[in-house]
């Protein structure tokens, strides 16, 4: 009789140290998790915030801004417009397509 109630405090025993080992690992993985869900957040957020930050510098005005200023670009005008013919842009050894025919209306 006292061989089974040892052999039944030891199994009690293991159960506790085992049932205290489970909540332990328990209660981390959920602290981990509950940090990753808000390092998740946190990413998404500035995710956004990139998005939205990229939306504002592709703004067409902004980039014609940085043309003008940066690449000293100007529109173009019928006035300093030069128009290269087929023949005049082929280069030495370099085969030329035959100019395209007009279109008439």
């Amino acid at each position: 009789m006292t061989r089974l109630n040892l052999l039944l405090l030891l199994a009690v025993m293991a159960s506790a140290l085992y049932l205290v080992n489970v909540q332990y690992e328990s209660r981390r993985l959920f602290s981990a998790m509950d940090k990753a869900l808000s390092e998740a957040r946190l990413l998404e957020t500035e995710n956004e915030r990139m998005q939205v930050e990229k939306r504002a510098q592709a703004t067409p005005l902004r980039v014609e801004k940085l043309a003008r200023e940066r690449l000293q670009m100007r529109a173009a005008t019928p006035a300093i417009t030069h128009y290269v013919s087929a023949s005049a842009g082929a280069t030495a050894g370099a085969v030329s397509a035959p100019p395209p025919e007009p279109v008439k209306p």
